[in-house]
């Protein structure tokens, strides 16, 4: 019997649609507390690692991160993203609405992107804050990939019906 969301008993379907539905107000929270610290734009991530140029009073805004704050930012969004992609990642892989390439490209593409965007904030603390471009980009695939994969299984699970239900 192949596996598939939609024809997934309704108590499971009402675990995994909640369970999506917190996951994602937890990932937008995130998003909400990126635009907050950064900006959402290069010049506001440059500062929150390499600290503020412009100071008020003479007190900056930003301090360049330590290398024990860079690590434990690493450490703990690489691990806690891993396991979120995971369970999505698995989530997803049971959906009917995209296959092939597409599906193990949402599938696997945050995996990469998060190594991407939290080696690269390293560039931008101690190479050269170009690396900028390329924390936004990978963040950007990163985040869309969540939230494609999120809806998608969301709607399979709360509109798509089997029939023999």
């Amino acid at each position: 019997m192949e596996i598939r969301l939609f024809k997934l008993e309704k108590g499971l379907k009402l675990l995994l649609s909640f369970f999506l539905i917190v996951l994602t107000i937890g990932v937008s929270v995130g998003v909400v507390y990126l635009k907050f610290t950064t900006k959402m734009n290069a010049k506001g991530t440059i500062e929150r690692y390499n600290g503020s140029t412009e100071t008020e009073f003479e007190v900056q805004e930003n301090y360049p991160k330590s290398i024990s704050e860079m690590l434990v930012t690493t450490h703990s969004h690489v691990i806690i993203f891993a396991i979120i992609f995971l369970i999505i990642g698995i989530i997803f892989y049971f959906s009917s609405i995209i296959h092939g390439f597409w599906k193990i490209f949402l599938i696997t593409e945050p995996l990469i992107s998060t190594l991407v965007t939290f080696t690269s904030i390293w560039g931008i603390r101690y190479i050269d804050e170009l690396f900028v471009y390329l924390t936004i980009f990978s963040a950007i695939l990163m985040y869309l990939s969540f939230y494609i994969m999120s809806f998608l299984a969301l709607y399979e699970l709360i509109f798509m019906k089997n029939e023999r239900q």
